[in-house]
């Protein structure tokens, strides 16, 4: 029988009440991944714990090297996917907790908290009547790259589970605490890299007139980079180029360099800038390379396309946030990147972001510092935003009728 929306309903309160009975262990959970983090492309005992946690009730399966995948609920037709990634960064910790890593690596982007929430949320489903399948994505290197998540796809996690949506939920110290942001559009920025080699004839600093200064045509193109973003894109449409190689010379003060480099990293929010900017970019070095008797090389190196949030599916989750007694946030927008992305391109799907404090740091750390934090009550509030998406999902595969309607069971997890 198709459920209807009063089932969903019945359905979002048995499993908030399961979910808070499953956050003891899940905080233990958390714990145990936070102190022993993997590096990205290192994440098998970060996976390997994640799967024998949840061994009781569903079977994964090896993916993108590092990764798995494991489905609840009914095992054929539709399903809905939720991601937790396994990496964490190169950054020594410093905080002050208990479970801090001393290992080199650390979870300061919050993968740690997305993993535990997973677990809950997959723990608290297990006597559940499901309506769709809830399908476990535990993807590797989402901060290096290969992507893992692109890996996934090409790899037919989509069409093996049939997966009509994915899930995301990521922490964030912009977001007030304890609310979650949904929204739809643009999230995050495309991620591409631009690499300008410029060469040129060698030579004494005293003889500028016998060689080619490849230092003042560098110089000269790093200079032009910004205008050139200026004189391409609206600036209705948010895009930059940060440089953040700049090399020319081995040290000494008396060598001119027969070879300079730039490096920069180039965020759009719109697909067809980036083609536009790169080109843009291209001509520019050319050009000024040129007009300094020197050639000059620019190559793209394409990273995650532009994170876009399906506007019908984050407006449900908005709504079922609310249903759960979840504090909405106006949308999280930013020129970050995450690979997620590619989750997006593949299916209709919504990124949420929650957010957290580092509890006694003022002001509050941000993503990837070596003090941030957040607290173990995060977890709760992954879970309930992975299952708010999971429950807009649902409604939209099913074709049920959305109506905005009263908190389900009048708790929190």
């Amino acid at each position: 029988m198709i459920p209807t929306a009063t089932r969903l309903a019945e359905l979002a309160t048995s499993w908030s009440t399961a979910l808070r009975d499953e956050l003891p262990a899940a905080v233990s959970l958390r714990h145990e991944l936070h102190a022993t983090p993997c590096a990205s492309g290192l994440e098998g005992p970060a996976r390997d714990a994640l799967t024998r946690a949840l061994a009781d009730i569903v079977r994964f399966e090896p993916i993108a090297d590092a990764g798995a995948v494991g489905r609840i609920g009914p095992q054929d037709g539709p399903s809905v996917a939720v991601r937790a990634e396994l990496d964490a960064l190169p950054v020594t910790e410093l905080t002050d907790a208990a479970f801090a890593s001393r290992n080199g690596v650390m979870h300061a982007c919050g993968h740690d908290v997305h993993q535990a929430a997973l677990v809950a949320l997959f723990r608290a489903a297990r006597r559940l009547d499901l309506p769709l399948g809830l399908v476990g994505l535990l993807q590797p290197r989402e901060e290096s790259y290969p992507s893992g998540a692109l890996e996934m796809i090409e790899a037919g996690v989509i069409d093996r589970f049939d997966i009509e949506h994915v899930i995301g939920a990521h922490v964030h110290p912009a977001v007030p605490t304890g609310a979650v942001a949904a929204g739809g559009g643009f999230i995050n920025a495309a991620a591409d890299e631009i690499d300008i080699r410029v060469e040129g004839r060698g030579g004494h600093g005293a003889y500028p007139h016998d060689a080619s200064d490849t230092v003042a045509a560098i110089a000269q193109i790093a200079l032009g980079i910004p205008e050139v973003v200026r004189r391409t894109i609206s600036p209705l449409r948010p895009a930059l180029i940060s440089i953040g190689t700049l090399a020319a010379g081995e040290g000494a003060a008396n060598v001119l360099p027969a070879q300079a480099r730039i490096r920069a990293t180039m965020r759009t929010t719109d697909p067809a800038d980036r083609v536009a900017l790169f080109d843009a970019v291209r001509r520019m070095a050319e050009r000024t390379a040129e007009a300094f008797d020197t050639t000059a090389t620019a190559l793209f190196v394409e990273g995650e396309p532009a994170l876009i949030n399906d506007a019908e599916l984050a407006a449900g989750t908005d709504d079922w946030l609310g249903r759960l007694g979840v504090d909405g946030a106006e949308p999280m927008r930013s020129l970050g990147a995450d690979d997620f992305s590619y989750f997006c391109e593949a299916v209709p799907s919504v990124m949420l972001f929650a957010g957290v404090e580092t509890e006694g740091r003022n002001p509050q750390p941000a993503l990837h510092h070596p003090q941030f934090l957040p607290g173990d009550e995060a977890i709760g509030l992954v879970a309930r935003a992975l299952m708010a998406g999971y429950l807009a999902a649902a409604e939209r595969v099913l074709g049920i009728e959305h109506h905005r309607a009263d908190a389900v069971g009048g708790m929190q997890a």
